[in-house]
């Protein structure tokens, strides 16, 4: 069992031929799914990094992005390693970076929702005291808050890992890279990064709903959109994740929740993949950059093929003129 979107592989000695048919089919179902995850969360937490970090201006927004790509960011490129694991069957890195790739996993977790939920009270606030916002939302302020949402986040998921990588590695292998964990553990991660976030989103959407209604503002409804988007995904993504881990905490060979289990852990880690294009790129600025470095792209697409298609008919005429030139000759 782990305590991040990452399933065990190792299967039991007494498993059957047909068990094992399964699990292989689900190891392969995850593998492809997670690539899939990993390619578009590099590339995208990527783009998200490049614009909020060097082509927008500094403004509360983008460090609040800039922040959440980060830690998506480090969270696909750790998962890289697992992923790499369950091809090869063993882990080759030691038990020392096994350690260390889940602690960085469960603390990019960590920071990934404690910074959806300040995104969240954010956009609440800039609805309800506009003025306030406007005077004392600085970019400094935003960089300390974000400073502590990392040594927050640190201090909720480092002392959890160590306690199951104790545990699991009284039983472990040098080549094996397993968490396992009590319900108590996975009790305490359901409550501090799914309930309490949830609810502190869900609040902040039904505020903004309240003040909407009030001001009949129609220019004022961006903010609730992104709140509706932001908790819907959060929902969908997570909820199916923490059920299913408490569930299989004592059916761990039951097949259906061993499915549902890797479905959880998909959607759980497709969030990191998801942030960039339903929050950052949904901000008028990083539409426009992304459109620009599109037509970037394009361009250079275009100016490379008509390059091609000049050397083409260069290559064509200077070889019309070495046939004329020999034809003259003969």
């Amino acid at each position: 069992m782990t305590s991040t979107p990452i399933p065990e592989t190792t299967l039991p000695e007494n498993g059957t031929e047909n068990y094992d048919t399964q699990m292989d089919s689900l190891d392969m179902f995850y593998l492809v799914a997670s690539v899939i995850i990993i390619v578009l969360g590099l590339t995208g937490n990527g783009l998200v990094i490049w614009i909020a970090g060097f082509k927008v201006r500094k403004s509360v927004i983008s460090i609040w992005y800039l922040s959440l790509a980060v830690s998506d960011f480090l969270f696909c490129l750790f998962l890289f390693f697992i992923v790499l694991c369950m091809i090869t069957s063993i882990w080759i890195f030691g038990p020392f970076l096994c350690n260390f790739i889940f602690l960085n996993i469960s603390l990019n977790l960590f920071c990934s929702i404690f910074l959806l939920t300040i995104i969240s009270v954010d956009r609440c606030v800039i609805v309800m005291f506009p003025v306030w916002a406007q005077n004392q939302r600085t970019v400094k302020k935003a960089s300390m808050i974000v400073v502590l949402a990392w040594l927050i986040s640190a201090i909720f998921s480092v002392p959890a890992q160590i306690l199951i990588f104790f545990e699991a590695n009284k039983t472990l292998s040098s080549e094996e890279c397993v968490a396992n964990y009590s319900a108590a553990i996975s009790i305490y991660e359901l409550i501090f990064i799914f309930v309490i976030p949830f609810l502190i989103m869900i609040a902040c959407c039904v505020i903004i709903i309240r003040k909407l209604k009030t001001m009949q503002m129609v220019a004022s409804k961006k903010p609730f959109k992104i709140m509706t988007a932001l908790s819907a995904t959060f929902l969908i993504t997570w909820l199916p994740f923490h059920i299913f881990t408490l569930m299989d905490i004592n059916n761990e060979q039951n097949d259906f929740l061993q499915f549902m289990r890797v479905i959880g852990f998909i959607l759980a880690s497709a969030n990191s993949c998801l942030n960039p294009f339903l929050y950052a790129f949904m901000g008028k600025d990083f539409k426009s950059q992304f459109y620009a470095i599109l037509s970037k792209i394009e361009n250079a697409m275009e100016e490379e093929d008509n390059q091609n298609i000049d050397r083409g008919r260069n290559l064509t005429h200077g070889q019309s003129q070495h046939t004329t030139t020999i034809s003259s000759v003969l």
